[in-house]
């Protein structure tokens, strides 16, 4: 099997799977894997395949099937002009509110802007006129493929339908060989779920409520960008479900909220003990590898996505995916709430700990004291790389507080101007946990005319004097290039910075002083330094100690 039929075999499947009943094709070269896949279906029974010779045809009778019948008909081309002439029925049934699935060949990525025979760029061909419009990439005989592949054939046949029907456009990129090649080995099975399709997409409509099976083995994760999350957090209380919130998800808070997931999740005797019947998400996760493994192991993974063209699964696990999900109240034995809860105990303790056992200032020390000092009603704006996922390690639960970050592309970039835009939004105190990277990409942030309103925020800026995230990253151990390619290291001073803007400054020396130090109303800097090597060998010593912690609370 290789990679062309490989992919052509899997997406043929799952529409079928998702309830395609007609294809169109028009013949070509470079889409000879794909033809190929739907003659063998046509020859199963599994699909009612027509063919026409030319593309505009094609695409218009494809057109009409989907208008009579209600439902995507897919159709299929090479590529070139071929997949040009697709356009002006693209347009009709995105006027006209038709489902339709295009998939347009595509020579490979190395062929594009060369001369090469019958190569255009197909990249988004159709513009605005589809509803969604995404290059599949050249497929690669490797793990994971089958997952990707299945889950963007379920978007697609999502999307085409609803919340407004309309056209869909995959692009995908062939290399040579097109054709079988006589070995049918493959380094993962290629079979999807029996039960139908990979994802199951309810469409945002009157009633449309997902009605979670009732378990007392559920989890409820919520991630950046979550909605009506004191619902969903009190349906998951009265279901016994523990809450696995990341700190931007603002769902940390109550009896059934966990501060150390990330630790019980990176221990493989816990996991293999509490693997969910069913998890549902909230917002976009994605601080913590051992949480994005828990979805993986989902026996169902459902995920709430208002909009379904945007909906999270970066695991490409999801089962099923709706705007709102009922999660029933279910009576019986606690033991699975308890289980959670005690060892997620266990690792905060173990991790309290090591932290309080260094009297100088340490970055996860500093988030979790920030976050347990800061007054109720108070905003914390967090800098999207290490101080975030300081917070998500050590951040207690509690009540009345609101954080936010840039999360959706987490880049570094202006995010003193994102705090300072927050902080002038917010009606209370207003905090921000900056590394000195971030803070100096942004600098100009500070910059305000005389009569600008400066917000009450204090910019917390943790100065490790490059960039810490690295130090816990495999780049770490090339000790030769690291410093100058990963750490990049400054000798910037950031008091200077503060008194060249006019705005108050002061450096906190030990950890004990940090709520002192963000006393104050106004624009202020607050520094914290701290030592990157150090702070690495701090993040071992508070996994050890909670792995160690976490294992010592299982059953024998």
């Amino acid at each position: 099997m290789n990679p062309a039929t490989a992919l052509s075999a899997v997406l043929v499947d799952e529409l079928l799977r998702c309830g395609m009943t007609d294809a169109v094709l028009a013949p070509g070269s470079r889409s000879a894997p794909l033809a190929l896949a739907l003659h063998a279906a046509e020859e199963a029974g599994r699909v009612r395949l027509h063919v026409r010779i030319d593309e505009r045809s094609a695409s218009f009778l494809g057109l009409g099937m989907a208008k009579r019948a209600g439902r995507p008909v897919v159709l299929i081309c090479t590529s070139g002009t071929a997949a040009a002439n697709f356009h002006p029925a693209v347009i009709e049934a995105h006027e006209s509110g038709v489902p339709l699935i295009v998939i347009t060949a595509d020579r490979p990525p190395e062929l594009r802007d060369t001369g090469a025979n019958q190569t255009i760029d197909q990249v988004k061909l159709y513009g605005t006129a589809a509803r969604w419009s995404t290059e599949i990439g050249v497929p690669e005989n490797r793990p994971g493929m089958v997952a990707y592949w299945r889950s963007l054939v379920s978007r697609a046949w999502g999307l085409a339908q609803g919340p407004v029907p309309g056209p869909v456009h995959l692009n995908a990129a062939f290399r040579e060989p097109l054709i079988p090649d006589g070995d049918e080995t493959w380094c993962e099975p290629l079979d999807g779920d029996v039960t139908g399709a990979w994802t199951k997409v309810r469409a945002a409509t009157p009633g449309s409520v997902l009605h979670v099976p009732p378990t007392r083995r559920g989890v409820l994760v919520v991630g950046d960008g979550a909605v009506n999350v004191k619902r969903y957090v009190a349906a998951a209380s009265m279901a016994g479900w523990p809450v696995l919130a990341e700190p931007n998800g603002n769902a940390r808070y109550g009896d059934h909220a966990l501060s150390s997931h990330h630790f019980l999740l990176g221990v493989p005797e816990f996991v293999e003990r509490h693997r969910p019947e069913v998890v549902v998400t909230l917002g976009k996760p994605g601080l913590s590898r051992p949480l994005l493994s828990l979805l993986r192991r989902a026996e169902e993974h459902i995920v709430l996505a208002p909009d379904l063209a945007h909906w999270p699964d970066p695991v490409r696990s999801a089962t099923q995916v709706a705007p709102e999900v009922e999660i029933p109240v279910v009576s019986g034995d606690d033991a699975w709430l308890k289980s959670w809860r005690a060892a997620d105990h266990a690792a905060a303790a173990a991790v309290d700990a090591v932290l309080d056992a260094v009297p100088e200032v340490s970055e996860p020390r500093l988030a979790r004291d920030l976050v347990a000092a800061l007054p109720g009603g108070s905003l914390l704006f967090t800098a999207a790389s290490m101080p975030i996922r300081d917070l998500d390690q050590v951040m207690r639960p509690r009540r009345g507080i609101r954080i936010m970050a840039n999360r959706g592309a987490s880049g570094i970039d202006g995010l003193v101007s994102s705090a300072i835009g927050a902080a002038l939004a917010h009606s209370g105190r207003s905090y921000a946990l900056l590394g000195d990277l971030a803070f100096l990409h942004d600098q100009n942030g500070l910059i305000m005319g005389p009569h600008d309103r400066r917000p009450d925020l204090a910019i917390v800026v943790v100065n490790n004097r490059g960039g810490g995230i690295f130090s816990l990253l495999p780049q770490a151990a090339l000790h030769g290039p690291f410093e100058r390619v990963f750490g990049t290291p400054h000798r910037v001073d950031l008091e200077s910075i503060a008194g060249a803007h006019g705005v108050p400054y002061r450096q906190v020396e030990a950890a004990a002083d940090l709520p002192k130090a963000i006393t104050g109303e106004g624009l202020r800097i607050v520094e914290a330094r701290t030592d990157r090597e150090s702070n690495a060998v701090l993040h071992a010593e508070m996994r050890k100690a909670a792995h160690a912690a976490v294992r010592a609370v299982l059953p024998r």
